[in-house]
């Protein structure tokens, strides 16, 4: 009888071998190893951090909140109602109203909102720069990095300046069609001005960055001043185009009355002392005209009335719970930690390199060989 050889008995089972022992004393007695390579990244890391550090410009935040003037229900026609159902109601409204406080955040990066700042007044803190954003924006500085990137697009533009002639009359902005460097300029301001809105307190921030303090400040306010009247605009629109409408049919109406009121005066005078029946129904029949001349002329005036007290309604109300401030300290990552971060990261690269890199790094190269 043969004996199967394959034969194993369940109750012994192998060794498993699935998972990963690492041996952290192998590990740490290799990084004391190669301490000195360690130590020398480090130094390089931190030279390289300071490079970065103060390559990179400080820049300056500032928020400006804006807020609602929440009030009743918008058919009781008042100011506060009105308001809340434009700006208030965020995605709840019921409002048939195309714009509202939702799409701020899409107005402020519209290119013509965009554009319209670009005349802005500004200056900065220190006093050297006086002039609109537009010329400020030359004005600031990018890490050295970005020069580089440049000098390509420096290149192509100086000799296409060699055959082409400079015009001496003052370009136009024109948002349907922008040169490249207007549309540069255009998206760089877009990330420095972005708003958001709450859904749920329909608050809405405005948020500029730039590198000056005070201009950051004069832009935020200029961009919220704009923003009202833009949202302010659109609201009392409808409402002046009605009230230029009753002004026009008004002035028609008024004309009109007065000429029947003419009319009858006139045939009322001349035949004042005749008794003839054909008379009399010719001047009822003027008096009749005029006093329906009158009646649509006082119901288009009422009207009118209406109309420009509307327009004073139609204005939404704005709240600015957090005004801008010049900024005294400058946003973003500071320049310590950017140190740090530089030197860790050169320091772990190196490390990896020393212990895992470079061993199947040299297999490969054995391998090819």
């Amino acid at each position: 009888m043969t004996e199967n050889k394959n034969y194993q008995n369940p109750d012994v089972q192998e060794p498993e071998n699935d998972e990963l022992e690492i041996d952290w004393m192998e590990i740490l007695r290799k990084i004391i190893a190669i301490r000195k390579t360690l130590y020398k990244a480090a130094g390089v890391g931190l030279v390289l951090g300071i490079i970065i550090a103060l390559s990179i410009p400080k820049q300056y935040t500032v928020t400006v909140t804006l807020s609602p003037e929440m009030g009743g229900d918008k058919s009781s026609g008042g100011l506060a109602s009105l308001a809340s159902s434009f700006l208030g109601g965020g995605a709840n409204s019921n409002s048939s109203d195309a714009l509202n406080v939702a799409l701020a955040p899409d107005i402020v990066a519209s290119t013509p909102f965009v554009l319209e700042l670009f005349d802005t007044h500004i200056q900065t803190l220190d006093g050297n720069i006086d002039t609109t954003l537009v010329a400020y924006l030359d004005e600031q500085k990018g890490p050295w990095w970005s020069y580089i990137k440049a000098v390509p697009n420096m290149a192509i533009e100086a000799i296409k300046s060699l055959f082409t002639e400079k015009a001496d009359t003052i370009a136009i902005l024109n948002p349907f069609q922008l040169t490249e460097k207007e549309y540069l300029k255009v998206e760089g301001l877009r990330k420095a001005v972005t708003a958001e809105v709450d859904k749920k307190t329909a608050m809405t921030t405005v948020t500029v960055t730039l590198q000056d303090p005070k201009v950051t400040a004069m832009v935020a306010d200029s961009v919220v001043g704009k923003l009202q009247q833009y949202i302010i605009d659109y609201r009392i629109k409808k409402a002046k185009e009605d009230c230029a409408y009753l002004e026009e049919l008004y002035k028609e109406r008024q004309q009109e009355y007065y000429q029947a009121q003419s009319k009858y005066a006139h045939y009322f005078d001349t035949n004042r002392n005749i008794a003839f029946q054909s008379v009399r129904a010719e001047q009822e029949r003027l008096q009749n005209d005029m006093n329906l001349a009158y009646q649509v002329y006082s119901q288009v005036a009422q009207q009118l009335q209406v109309a420009r007290a509307k327009i004073q309604e139609e204005k939404p109300v704005f709240a600015v719970v957090e005004p801008a401030t010049i900024p005294l300290q400058p946003s973003g990552t500071s320049r310590k930690v950017i140190l740090v971060g530089v030197v860790f990261f050169v320091v772990c690269v190196t490390g990896m390199w020393k212990l895992f890199g470079l061993r199947y790094w040299q297999l490969l190269k054995k391998n090819k060989q």
